[in-house]
């Protein structure tokens, strides 16, 4: 039976967290996340895709904390407004908006718009410290809704509409939301290789360091 492996997920983000610890619940990884640590400096997300501040995450807190470490960046791609907010979906409503302000503002542009069409994209990187890293992507297609509904979720869920559940992401149970949703697929994907996983981190760090950080 392998040892247990510490696996940093790079956010502190309470609504992530608890959505990759129950995807993840069962296999042999203590899940931890940046609140398990001391004061971090913020990593600036300035690449160009999700794919790019994916890894600019993962990789840091890697180096940073010396254990392996998970990061996903993702987004909300609209049709109508040219693929905005894109990597800018935590920042699009301003550097401190929250939430509804963010929602408030994609309604608005989305004002008179025929095209509702949207998709979540999500991409996670796993890294080690030495910066090698592997990548998981998934995408959940569904439509702009006209007002907000719902109140599970978090960022963008409430505006989220799946047609073949006729609920946002916002009514859906954290289940249900996992089942579908673009985070949940990488994960699964991630889930379903776990065991490969494991052995490439292992292959990639000395065993003291994956083993004895607790």
């Amino acid at each position: 039976m392998h040892d247990l492996i510490t696996l940093v997920i790079a956010t502190r983000n309470p609504g992530k967290t608890a959505e990759i610890r129950d995807l993840l619940k069962g296999y042999p990884a203590k899940i931890k996340n940046l609140d398990d640590f001391g004061p971090i400096p913020p990593v600036k997300e300035d690449g160009d895709n999700f794919d790019e501040n994916a890894y600019k995450k993962a990789s840091f807190a890697a180096k940073v904390l010396g254990i392996p470490a998970l990061a996903d960046d993702s987004g909300l791609v609209v049709e109508a407004l040219d693929g905005a907010p894109g990597v800018f979906s935590a920042r699009y409503a301003g550097k401190n908006a929250g939430d509804e302000q963010r929602c408030n503002k994609l309604l608005k542009e989305m004002r008179a718009k025929a095209n509702r069409k949207a998709a979540f994209e999500c991409v996670i990187s796993i890294a080690v410290p030495s910066g090698s890293a592997l990548t998981y992507a998934a995408r959940c297609e569904g439509l702009i809704a006209e007002k907000p509904a719902g109140q599970n979720g978090f960022g963008y869920d409430p505006i989220f509409y799946y047609p073949p559940l006729k609920k946002t992401f916002a009514q859906l149970s954290r289940e249900e939301k996992s089942r579908i949703s673009h985070r949940g697929k990488a994960l699964r994907e991630l889930r379903d290789e776990f065991d490969k996983v494991l052995i490439w981190i292992r292959q990639h760090m000395p065993l003291q360091e994956v083993t004895e950080i607790t």
